[in-house]
């Protein structure tokens, strides 16, 4: 790559003139510029980017710059949009321009280079879910050899040569694109004398027309237009692209570059089913759902018109070695698979009689109504030893498992050595190992010795886990084979005793708690009990633990479900001996400082910090029983006035003291009531204190319903919920945005899968325009509304970038919904169905089939539904009953995580009826249907074969109607 930076402008060097041109409108105060990899476009560095100048054509502003380069110069560019000071307001999604000027090109030449700004959102069709999965990838298509026509001998001073660059993801085998237009050069309007393009890889398709100054119109119309085997012809939809060219200025174009974005059709849509791995049920599975479960979910999908599945994290979660552990989203490992979903068969085409038997009488005695997470987990890790035992030495001596363990041990290790160690001391919490709490290189190396004592143990772990990869490998290459996007789950957190925190300890802040404040799901908040990130420390190493953790996932997913995207903008951080969500504050956010406070007539912060706790609030809470209460767990400070003792000043001291105090007899047929009571005392606070900055304070939430802030005064009162409101929605905006825009750009570039955020709860205003900014995919339940002012969504009115569906797996599902309100269930048929009668008490197939239909014909890309919502269509899948479906019970933090489906996939494969439903409704809603493949689609394109030339031309005969009727 040439390198500008020692370009002095020096006749003797040889140069062209560069012309940048960008439609775009500005607000007042707002400019483009355009920043590259050489010297002259700033070398990556904004500030020093190439500012452009605006002007009006027709009714379009356009932005031009203007550069003088040398005859070979390439480089790489991208426009941005920049305030007076050259701060960044908004950059360009997708990849970086590249620009290589057309071989023969003379000194003193004009090239024109006519950009459109690209949006992230233009960018997800190259990401693997569409580009490899759902479009079948490159390997239909072969890459021609472009050639322009300034390798020929031609009059320059006479011509220009126009060049049309346009992008098209979705091409069937055998298709082509062709631009038409009103010059006789694009076959003024006509398919047969269209100009062909030429496939250059990567979907962009480019061509080279030969225009004469002479003939040049001052305004010229164009089209691309796709020509497919299956479709026949069919022009991009929208208004006729125009090319304007000043032939009058002092240096006319010599060539023109239209970088033209994407081929413009109907946005594409797609739908999906979304269901736990463990809940799935198969003939062969042993007590859980299983990987290889995913190829019978698969062709059920497929059977069903949909292009997705959706799972939650399968990583491996094995903390505590009971029922706790069903938890999905409290990793031991965020690289390691989890045990629970090995199927045990699969391990081994030489099982033995014996262990086929216990095979057989474990699934007899684990085929239950619900997932046994403790018998399932100890089951198969029995079996699993005892196949591993006979058969350890040939498989740990095979190539493929020697590849695994390369590409695989730096996680590998460490995972496996945590493994032992929990099992050798009983307990996860690494802080309990001794010598072995902190870990190191040398450590880890001798704890996986071959040489050592337990290497069995070790090996165990290395055997189970290459086993778990070859089995998702398997469904994961079957699903993209079927056409059918596998999209995973990436948890906000981590277990605080997991391996990442054992490796990793500087990348997380071990003194907090993660959770969310109060929101839909809990009117108390959530505490998830994981550790916030150390966001400063890994960026250190450009968030490498990030990369590696997306790049593992990469492996087998080709899209993922962001856990609370929020947390890439703030957390909401609690002290780690909080036990409620409640009293917490954002990390990061811009706190009140005592001289703010102090300025507005605030002094009095013990007051306002410590939990306020007076002898009336006590009678009110526990009537006669508050002397017992005062008695155990306060000290009188002043008179009527009382303070936790020092033994039960936190929840968990609480919870502790409540449990095992000597006294606990006096409140045993009461104790959640008095937990619950305390808690409240505990949380009856105005101002959280930083616990690092005595001179820093936090607004409680939702301050006004605690009567600490009741007995203040007016102008107290006043001047805290001002400063409450601006806290919560107004001053930490542009310092969220960001921390989003450092975090989340890392984590989309780390992997080619398609991403989608989870932005429900309490949402600042600076996340959806971030989101659209990276092109990132929003989710939409219609119980959850985002739009304040509603109480139900409206699927109508979704924008396309989001997911769409009736419920997930952290609410209730649709049947159990309907049924939890009476009068919201009679709001929703009044103002959604539109219907006055009174709704019927339980969610028939009707309720079902409509409100799941209304969310297929919404915008949004995907609509992606809960499996069991999509049974609820059918009468004899709905026996069960509807509170037994719920995934989750976020309110509940020991939730048992153990749903299964009552139906076996097989089954459901089987049910022609559901699957001829659900297909009427893709069909009808105008989303994308899979191709279907092998003999299916052989026989598809034996059909069509013969009327493709009759659609071409049918199609060729309606454009050049439509564009006489245009021109005349």
């Amino acid at each position: 790559m040439v390198n500008l930076g020692s370009y002095s402008g020096k006749k003797s060097l040889s140069t062209v003139t560069l012309l940048f041109k960008l439609p775009y409108y500005t607000q007042w105060g707002q400019s483009l510029l355009i920043s590259g990899s050489e010297a002259v476009l700033g070398s990556w560095n904004v500030k020093k980017g190439l500012v452009l100048s605006p002007f009006h054509q027709g009714n379009e502003l356009i932005w031009c710059g203007r550069i003088a380069v040398p005859i070979a110069f390439t480089c790489e560019y991208s426009y941005y949009l920049v305030d007076d000071d050259r701060n960044v307001l908004r950059w360009e999604g997708g990849k970086k321009r590249n620009l290589i000027l057309p071989e023969g090109i003379l000194e003193g030449e004009v090239v024109e280079i006519h950009d459109l700004w690209q949006n992230a959102s233009e960018a997800l069709f190259l990401r693997s879910a569409f580009k490899n999965v759902i479009f079948g990838g490159d390997k239909n298509l072969e890459a021609g050899t472009y050639s322009g026509f300034l390798q020929t001998n031609w009059e320059r001073k006479d011509s220009i040569v126009v060049q049309f660059v346009i992008s098209c993801p979705y091409l069937e085998v055998g298709s082509s694109v062709c631009v038409t237009g009103s010059v006789l050069q694009l076959g003024q309007w006509k398919v047969q004398g269209a100009l062909e393009l030429i496939y250059a890889g990567g979907s962009t398709w480019i061509a080279d027309c030969l225009m004469r100054k002479d003939d040049f119109p001052i305004n010229s119309t164009y089209k691309y237009c796709r020509v497919s085997k299956v479709q026949g012809a069919s022009l991009e939809v929208g208004p006729n692209r125009e090319l304007a060219v000043d032939l009058a200025s002092e240096s006319p174009p010599n060539y023109i570059i239209l970088s033209d974005g994407t081929f413009r059709e109907t946005p594409w849509r797609g739908a999906g089913v979304a269901i736990p791995m463990f809940s799935v049920r198969s003939n062969d599975d042993l007590g859980v759902g299983e990987f290889l479960d995913l190829k019978l979910l698969v062709d059920l999908a497929v059977d069903s018109g949909f292009h997705l599945v959706q799972l939650l994290p399968v990583n491996d979660t094995s903390v505590h070695g009971m029922w706790w552990d069903s938890y999905p989203y409290s990793s031991l490992s965020v690289f390691a698979l989890h045990p629970l979903y090995l199927r045990v068969q699969a391990l081994s085409e030489n099982i033995p009689e014996e262990i086929k038997q216990e095979i057989s009488r474990e699934k007899e005695k684990l085929n239950q109504k619900n997932v046994d997470y403790e018998a399932t987990m100890a089951a198969k890790l029995s079996i699993a030893k005892k196949v591993f035992n006979l058969e350890k030495d040939k498989i740990l001596d095979s190539s493929s498992f020697k590849k695994f363990f390369s590409e695989n041990e730096e996680w590998l290790k460490p995972y496996a050595a945590f493994c032992f160690l929990r099992d050798f001391f009983e307990t996860s919490d690494h802080t309990q190992w001794g010598r072995f709490s902190h870990i190191s290189k040398e450590k880890l190396e001798k704890l996986v010795s071959k040489d050592s004592l337990h290497y069995d143990v070790i090996s165990f772990q290395y055997y189970v886990q290459f086993h778990l990869h070859l089995q998702l490998s398997e469904a994961a290459a079957y699903a993209r084979k079927k056409k059918v996007v596998l999209k995973g789950d990436l948890p906000i957190g981590v277990d605080r005793n997991s391996v990442d925190t054992w490796v990793y300890p500087n990348l997380f802040r071990m003194n907090t708690s993660t959770g969310a404040p109060p929101d839909y799901f809990d009117k108390n908040g959530q505490n998830w009990g994981f550790p916030t990130y150390n966001w400063e420390e890994m960026s250190k190493d450009n968030y490498a633990w990030w990369r590696a953790r997306l790049s593992q996932m990469a492996k087998y997913f080709t899209a993922y479900r962001i856990d609370h995207i929020l947390g890439f903008f703030r957390i909401w951080e609690l002290p780690d001996h909080a036990v409620t969500g409640l009293v917490g504050k954002f990390r990061p956010s811009i706190a009140l400082s005592q001289e703010e406070l102090e300025r507005e007539g605030i002094w009095d912060f013990n007051r306002l910090s410590r939990p306020y706790i007076r002898q009336g609030i006590l009678q009110d809470k526990f009537g006669s029983f508050w002397t017992v209460i005062a008695a155990n767990f306060l000290n009188e400070y002043q008179k009527l006035c009382y303070e936790f003792k020092e033994d039960c000043n936190t929840e968990k001291k609480i919870i502790a003291k409540l449990k095992y105090s000597p006294e606990k007899s006096l409140w045993l047929d009461k104790e959640d009531k008095i937990q619950k009571d305390l808690f409240d005392l505990l949380q009856n606070i105005v101002l959280i204190r930083d616990p690092d900055d005595s001179r820093k304070f936090y607004p409680r939430f939702n301050l006004e319903d605690t009567s600490s802030f009741k007995d203040l005064d007016e102008h107290s009162k006043n001047v805290l919920k001002r400063l409450y409101y601006d806290y919560y929605f107004c001053r930490q905006e542009t310092l969220w945005r960001q921390n989003a825009l450092k975090t989340l750009p890392v984590l989309l570039n780390s992997s080619d899968m398609l991403a989608c955020g989870e932005d429900l709860g309490l949402i600042p205003s600076c996340v959806h325009p971030v989101m659209q900014e990276l092109g990132l995919i929003g989710l939409r339940i219609q119980r959850m509304p985002s739009e304040p002012d509603l109480e139900f969504g409206i699927p109508s009115q979704y924008s396309y970038m989001t997911v769409c569906a009736p419920s997930c797996h952290d609410c209730s599902t649709l049947r159990a919904w309907w049924e939890e309100d009476e009068e919201r269930r009679c709001r929703y048929y009044k103002t959604v169905v539109g219907c006055n009668d009174v709704p019927p008490s339980c969610c028939t197939p009707e309720v079902a089939y409509f409100i799941i239909q209304q969310h297929f014909q919404a915008p949004s890309m995907w609509a992606i539904f809960p499996l069991q919502d999509l049974l609820a269509m059918k009468e004899e899948y709905t026996t069960r009953p509807a509170v037994e479906e719920t995934i989750n019970d976020p309110t509940n933090p020991k939730h048992y995580w153990q749903y299964r489906v009552h139906v076996t996939l097989e089954s459901l494969l089987g049910d022609e009826d559901l699957k001829t439903t659900i297909k009427d409704i893709v069909r009808s809603s105008g989303r994308s249907f899979p191709v279907t493949v092998g003999s299916d689609m052989q026989e598809n394109e034996n059909n069509i074969a013969c009327s493709v030339k009759k659609q071409i031309k049918n199609e060729q005969e309606k454009i050049s109607m439509v564009h006489l009727n245009d021109n005349a």
